[in-house]
């Protein structure tokens, strides 16, 4: 019973991925075409099957640049950068997305330790800090064992002190690995997706309006009451917009 139903998903998720290669190359003849809105119709369905891909998000955010749909667009690159943040396209054509919107917000420039520590963070992703702090544990067991095993006085002092370097790496990269997540667990963007946006200084309308934000502009989730979420922007503004206002990464 458990072979058939193996079998039953195996041609199930064939079938499901021949459908959405041959969407994927419908959609992207019809942006050759210039088709955009047909276009973008196409890679939708490849999304609503759970399929994701840098490629699919990449090509569904241009056909949104090329009907002038700023947040759209912004909002989909964004998504192919998540998958592929070294991509120099995606980055360029982001860029380019940003000069349409309209929000010119300033980013806080970041200063000495917390400048250094976003380095030394961002030179890896989690799971690689994660795997060269067991690599550097492993290390420091086989070169302590060694270590034992040696008589020679030099090779001892050696190895003792390669087997403490790789115990300091360890706990280094431990340390980073979880900085890291944590970083990544607080880390809530979203795209304002209204073309006019009222922020306001508390979570209700009657509350005082404190500036105004366009389609576009990326932000910070802080928190989220009822149907209102606190955002901050990147020159640390901070206060509150409803739900249907913007749109999560």
């Amino acid at each position: 019973m458990k072979q058939l139903l193996y079998i039953y998903i195996a041609l199930f998720s064939a079938v499901l991925f021949s459908q959405n290669q041959s969407l994927f190359e419908q959609g992207n003849q019809l942006y050759n075409d210039g088709k955009y809105d047909e276009a973008i119709e196409k890679y939708q369905a490849i999304l609503k099957t759970n399929n994701h891909s840098e490629a699919l998000y990449f090509n569904l955010a241009n056909a949104h640049y090329k009907l002038n749909h700023i947040a759209p667009s912004i909002y989909y690159y964004e998504k192919a950068l998540q998958l592929a943040p070294d991509d120099q396209d995606i980055k360029n054509n982001l860029a380019f997305a940003r000069n349409m919107t309209i929000d010119a917000v300033d980013v806080l420039p970041e200063t000495g330790f917390s400048k250094l520590s976003k380095k030394v963070t961002d030179l890896m992703s989690f799971d690689n800090w994660a795997k060269l702090a067991v690599g550097s544990v492993l290390m420091f067991v086989i070169i302590f064992l060694l270590y034992y095993v040696t008589y020679s006085t030099g090779k001892k002092r050696l190895a003792f002190i390669t087997s403490n370097l790789f115990l300091f790496l360890a706990i280094f990269s431990l340390v980073i690995a979880f900085h890291k997540y944590n970083l990544s667990k607080k880390d809530k963007p979203a795209i304002v997706f209204a073309q006019e946006t009222i922020i306001k200084s508390e979570p209700n309308k009657r509350s005082q309006e404190l500036f105004r934000l366009h389609e576009g502009t990326k932000v910070q989730i802080l928190d989220t009451v009822n149907q209102w979420k606190e955002i901050k922007l990147a020159d640390g503004k901070i206060g509150w917009i409803e739900n249907e206002d913007i749109k999560e990464l």
